[in-house]
């Protein structure tokens, strides 16, 4: 059977109110409620087939043997979690099964740092500095790089690697740098300021590997390679698009990188014809001017005209409780409605838990500026008018539990605010965020956290199925490839079902 791409109509038949003056209520209305209510679920209305049924009955046994364990790992901080979640039967399954887009991934932490620093710090011409404040530096230079006011001193790592006693310890420092990954979660991260003190340093410390001209080209190929290996077969990422650097010091612009990105994801997708392709959505951090993010927007709709098939849109990103809110850029977004031209946005939105606060509004105000979907959208559940307007106008919230979970909004999972989303059926697409800060690679990781956690014993294989295509639906491709993805994922869920059997 092949699920429409369009949104689905649901509808529901309301059960009169039953008043009991005395006996027992009669448990055929009771199981009727029970059956109605479940098919609110996400994953309610997808009718499985005969094959489908029987992976459906085993995999429930699976869920009830994690639900009732000593342990359960989505209740457990993912970082203590992880080895034994790649154990789970429900994980290996997971890994095999095709899980269409991954919609919200930042381009700075799409590659595993494992790659990073085995691969791309040991290429020549490659310096790092150790900053004042327990933080590195890398740089690409055809000569010794001058000092600047957070580097003093830099050292090219082919000579300091050779006066290493432990290069492989030396190697696991330099990745501790560029991820958040500790076995002591919650004593070196007591609170959110301080875990996203670090998340914010990693992302510089990687910027001089990631934006040096031959790496990039690289680096893409390899996170698109990444996100394959999971059986993911479509990407959105989000990226400022930094300059990029050659050795000699020659700076690239923006239509450098996009054309270096369009070439890129041509040639993997003329390399594994299973994978569909990839854009990108232009954004800029929240912490910047208007007059700033003015002129971004203003690049942003020229460069989404001149590469309509690259560029999805715009986004503001950046930690919504320290950062400017939505309204207060609303001059600079107003600004497509205004020139008369298109620039879809999809913003990042409801990622606190300050409820109440200016920056609680965030929600609202995405809605108002029309955004696609909403990144994150963890807040939703606490607006009931946000969530009414979302679903009626099938913007899908983008679900990156375990970023919720390692930047402290939630610990258990099972308490997470997408559970109310889930039992309403609320559009949602699963996604990693930032999966090497996180130690992940592709998806499979949070579809777990997502499906065990979040979503419990009413999850089912409706329930992925729904998610997965959920992500092409929702994503930002025009409805004719929609409709040719959804074919391919058709082909691959299929396969995945006769294997699993």
């Amino acid at each position: 059977m092949v699920m429409s791409i369009s949104q689905p109509v649901v509808t529901f038949v309301l059960l009169p109110w039953l008043w009991v003056t005395n006996g027992m209520p009669d448990p055929t209305w009771r199981d009727m409620l029970i059956r109605q209510e479940a098919s609110r679920h996400t994953g309610g209305q997808v009718t499985l087939t005969t094959a489908e049924q029987k992976l459906d009955t085993y995999l429930h046994r699976l869920m009830e043997q994690e639900m009732s364990a000593a342990q359960f790992l989505p209740a457990i901080h993912f970082f203590k979690a992880k080895p034994l979640i790649q154990k789970s039967s429900i994980f290996k399954l997971l890994q095999k099964m095709p899980k269409g887009a991954a919609l919200h991934i930042h381009s700075s932490s799409l590659v595993s740092v494992d790659w990073l620093v085995k691969n791309v710090t040991y290429r020549p011409h490659c310096y790092i500095c150790f900053t004042w404040d327990n933080s590195v530096r890398f740089l690409f230079s055809d000569r010794q790089p001058f000092p600047r006011w957070d580097c003093f001193y830099w050292q090219l790592l082919e000579t300091l690697r050779a006066r290493i006693q432990d290069p492989i310890e030396f190697d696991n420092s330099l990745m501790q740098h560029l991820t958040l990954f500790t076995e002591d979660p919650d004593g070196e991260y007591p609170s959110q300021d301080v875990v996203w003190e670090k998340f914010e340093k990693a992302f510089i410390a990687a910027a001089g590997l990631i934006t040096h001209a031959p790496v990039l080209r690289d680096y893409f190929y390899k996170g698109l390679e990444e996100l394959h290996q999971d059986n993911v077969m479509y990407l959105e990422l989000r990226s400022g698009l930094s300059r990029t650097y050659e050795l000699d010091g020659t700076i690239h612009d923006k239509v450098w990188s996009l054309k270096t990105f369009q070439e890129v994801v041509n040639k993997f997708t003329a390399d594994h014809p299973d994978f569909f392709g990839a854009r990108i959505i232009l954004s800029v951090h929240r912490a910047l001017s208007v007059s700033v993010v003015k002129a971004a927007v203003k690049e942003a709709i020229e460069l989404h005209k001149d590469f309509p098939d690259v560029v999805a849109g715009f986004d503001v990103v950046g930690r919504e409780d320290t950062g400017r809110s939505l309204w207060y850029f609303r001059e600079a977004l107003s600004l497509p409605a205004d020139l008369g031209v298109a620039l879809p946005y999809f913003f990042h939105a409801g990622e606190t838990d300050k409820e109440g606060t200016d920056v609680d509004q965030n929600i609202l105000d995405a809605l108002l500026f029309n955004t696609r979907r909403i990144g994150h959208g963890y807040a939703l559940a606490h607006h009931p008018l946000a969530k009414d307007i979302s679903r009626n106008r099938s913007v899908a919230v983008e679900l990156c539990p375990i970023s919720n979970q390692v930047l402290k909004l939630v610990s258990d999972l099972r308490n997470h605010p997408a559970a109310v989303l889930m039992s309403e059926g609320h559009p949602l697409v699963i996604s990693s965020d930032d999966p090497s800060l996180f130690g992940t690679t592709g998806l499979s990781y949070d579809f777990y956290q997502a499906f065990v956690g979040i979503g419990g014993l009413k999850s089912n294989l409706g329930t992925l199925k729904e998610l997965a295509v959920n992500s092409i639906r929702y994503s930002s491709l025009a409805s004719s490839l929609k409709n040719t993805a959804q074919v391919m994922f058709e082909k691959k869920w299929d396969i995945f079902i006769a294997t699993c059997l």
